[in-house]
């Protein structure tokens, strides 16, 4: 009997360790094969679009644009493209993020290689990879609502501690409405009190650290 054709697969990653690395994991799988790397946005829209691959994985951060990018122009030439992003961080917000644009999966790159492989025969097969948490995120956010940008304006003067007064001066806006603002953003984030939220949006990726 004739063999199935292996699972074509395109590595993007600035990283040439990295590419290396998961390069030599996946070819110790027999259905697997990858056809083509890339470090760039430019060199990963050129490689899809020349090798079509079966699956990419596509790191999450890289010179001349984000993944999140590459991914939006790969899917403008192939709108049934199976992109999985790799990152070293497990952020509810970028994960978030890769899923609204399409992805179809979203992998730590300390994944074990056996995890890598059959995720990848998943993601080919159909199916999505994401981290289980996602799912339960994604019904939570059907009901809820994001914060406004002034929410996060003020949830930003929250994490060094400042007072709804404080808030207020620095915002232009008065001590009450900084007071409701704060209010809206721990109903928002289902928390009790304003170390709660710092810390939620930290989790979420709404704060960055400095």
């Amino acid at each position: 009997m004739k063999p199935s054709r292996r699972i074509r697969i395109l590595i993007v990653d600035d990283h040439s360790i990295v590419r290396i690395g998961m390069s030599g994991l996946l070819a110790m799988e027999s259905d697997l094969e990858v056809v083509a790397e890339a470090e760039d946005l430019e060199q990963a829209l050129a490689a899809f679009t020349l090798h079509r691959p079966d699956v990419t994985l596509m790191d999450v951060r890289m010179p001349g644009g984000n993944g999140l990018e590459a991914l939006a122009k790969i899917r403008a030439v192939d709108p049934g493209a199976r992109v999985v992003m790799l990152s070293t961080f497990d952020l509810e917000q970028p994960i978030t993020a890769a899923h609204d644009a399409g992805a179809a999966g979203y992998l730590l790159k300390s994944i074990k290689g056996a995890e890598l492989a059959a995720a990848i025969r998943r993601v080919h097969a159909g199916e999505s990879c994401f981290p289980a948490a996602l799912h339960g995120h994604l019904a939570a956010r059907a009901g809820s609502k994001p914060l406004t940008p002034r929410e996060i304006e003020t949830l930003d003067l929250l994490r060094r501690g400042l007072s709804n007064k404080d808030i207020g001066q620095i915002l232009a806006i008065s001590e009450n409405t900084a007071k409701f603002h704060v209010k809206a953003i721990l109903a928002k984030l289902e928390v009790t009190d304003r170390a709660e939220a710092v810390a939620a949006a930290y989790e979420r990726g709404l704060l960055q650290v400095d």
